[in-house]
């Protein structure tokens, strides 16, 4: 079986699915696309090893140069970071089986479902199939019928969740539990689909209703809540209050101080935030987020429980204390959560704002960075005064900056330039996750970047961003202005990416 091409698939549309603990899974609505339901294998046949292994890590193609064969040039234009995402199946024993017809009639541009333990557990996009036994049997090795994975998916769009598989299965007439590959035909797939809510968002909309909170919060609610808060004006409610002091409460856990505070201290630290940062004409209310934070899902308030809003002595008489929930704590705690909650609140709800300014106030200096590195800002005109200080700063490999400028020969990422000097060509190596407080990257080629000067600060102040189909978008518009130009050794770790679309407000 030849690889196939990479197709590029129509608008998104589909359906959101409600999994297990409150997660969703958003499916393609694509007309013509269909489902290829995969069983991941238990431990006894080493499933979660080899999923893990070459569908979550993925495969770098330079370990396996010696069997790709014909493959080769297709898999690395596929996946040009190096790291392939693969998964295989055994040669069909009966001529006449579910198996056969799913091996036949799958196509590239369709949707992998993977199963295990009564739920689907996964889903992906085919980018291209092939057959090689040689690279089945370097990855995975062989079953105990000495049989291997040879017909090979390449994938794209992994997405882990939860959805119990019983619901889809009988409503699809497949047997349950699922056994065997099994290909679900478009018209089907589409009827499931149409049975989905649609109108299940994970995005709701400024005036949508707040989504009710279970006793534990998850990553996917704590996000709704962030982009939904309300950010209009209705009796002198400032639109910026709610955002303004969700960052303060960041930035308290950035710093290590206790999330709960008690409203004398809630007053002396946002209020002047609030006059600062909020709209000029309107008026300063630090009790109507310390309250009303509550509706978001993320919000305690301890020591006082009545029906209006309360008015600041008798938040002082009661010795009222606030501030996030434990659950929303423990989330925002994590490096990627904190950095994209920071870049989803600034994007949405504070676009003309001076990020930079309250940023360092509330101790998340440095998020509107890339490096993290924040400028000093000078004060006054003449001769800036300087005074002696003892810093440190991290210690960058000068090896991997010129093993990478060499790899591209100088030549921008981005845009493809090349800077001529006198004597030679100038480039600069950016990292996609700054090295430098907050971000604490690591130095490695894989969160390197190759960058004329212009897209280096461009990429660095959060104009730009690389989607996880390479292409450079800018942050404003969203629209493409470049692909992202890759070297066959150059395997870019997508989680730093990750990171940096966070920090650009991009979940």
């Amino acid at each position: 079986m030849k690889m196939e091409s990479v197709v590029m698939l129509p608008g998104m549309g589909g359906a959101e699915i409600r999994g297990l603990g409150g997660n969703s899974v958003r499916f393609s609505g694509d007309a013509g696309v269909q489902w290829v339901l995969q069983p991941r294998g238990t431990a006894r046949v080493r499933g979660p090893q080899h999923f893990r292994h070459s569908v979550r890590e993925g495969v770098r193609l330079s370990e396996y140069e010696h069997v790709l064969g014909s493959d080769g040039d297709a898999l690395k234009q596929l996946f040009p970071a190096g790291v392939a995402r693969l998964w295989g199946s055994t040669p069909p024993v009966r001529e006449r089986s579910a198996k056969v017809t799913a091996l036949e009639e799958r196509r590239v541009g369709d949707e992998v479902l993977f199963y295990a333990g009564k739920k689907f557990v996964a889903k992906a996009r085919i980018l291209g199939l092939l057959r090689n036994r040689p690279l089945a049997r370097a990855v995975w090795g062989e079953d105990e019928d000495r049989k291997t994975w040879e017909h090979i998916m390449a994938l794209g769009d992994v997405t882990e969740f939860e959805v119990p598989a019983e619901p889809f299965l009988r409503g699809l007439r497949v047997p349950v539990p699922l056994r065997s590959l099994t290909l679900v035909p478009a018209e089907e797939r589409r009827r499931l689909l149409d049975m989905a809510d649609p109108a299940v968002s994970s995005r709701p909309e400024r005036n949508s209703p707040r989504p009710e909170r279970g006793p534990n919060l998850n990553r996917e609610a704590l996000f709704r809540s962030l982009s939904s808060l309300r950010t209009h004006i209705k009796e002198q409610r400032a639109s910026r209050h709610e955002p303004i002091t969700l960052l303060w409460a960041i930035g308290r856990l950035a710093t290590q101080q206790e999330r709960m505070v008690e409203w004398e201290t809630f007053r002396s630290e946002v209020g002047p935030l609030l006059q600062d940062y909020g709209l000029p004409d309107s008026k300063v209310t630090p009790e109507y987020p310390f309250w009303h934070l509550r509706s978001s899902g993320l919000w305690n308030v301890e020591g006082i429980d009545q029906p209006a809003t309360p008015t600041p002595p008798q938040l002082v008489a009661s010795r009222a204390r606030a501030g996030l929930t434990a659950d929303a704590a423990k989330i925002l705690r994590r490096s990627l959560a904190r950095a994209e909650a920071i870049g989803l609140l600034c994007s949405k709800h504070l676009g003309d704002v001076d990020r930079d300014g309250l940023l360092e106030r509330v101790g998340l200096a440095g998020y509107t960075r890339a490096s993290g590195e924040f400028p000093d800002r000078g004060r006054g005109g003449g001769r800036t005064p300087r005074r002696e200080v003892t810093s440190s700063r991290p210690d960058r490999d000068q090896r991997l900056v010129e093993r990478l400028k060499v790899m591209y020969q100088h030549e921008c990422q981005v845009c493809g330039s090349r800077i001529e000097t006198r004597y030679s060509h100038y480039s600069e190596a950016a990292h996609i996750r700054g090295v430098g407080r907050p971000h604490d990257g690591p130095d490695e080629l894989s969160n390197l970047l190759c960058l004329c000067p212009n897209h280096h600060v461009e990429f660095d102040r959060l104009a730009i961003y690389i989607d996880e189909d390479w292409a450079v978008r800018r942050n404003s518009t969203g629209t493409v202005d470049y692909r992202l130009k890759l070297h066959a050794d150059h395997a870019i770790e997508q989680a730093h990416l990750r990171y940096h679309r966070g920090l650009c407000g991009r979940l």
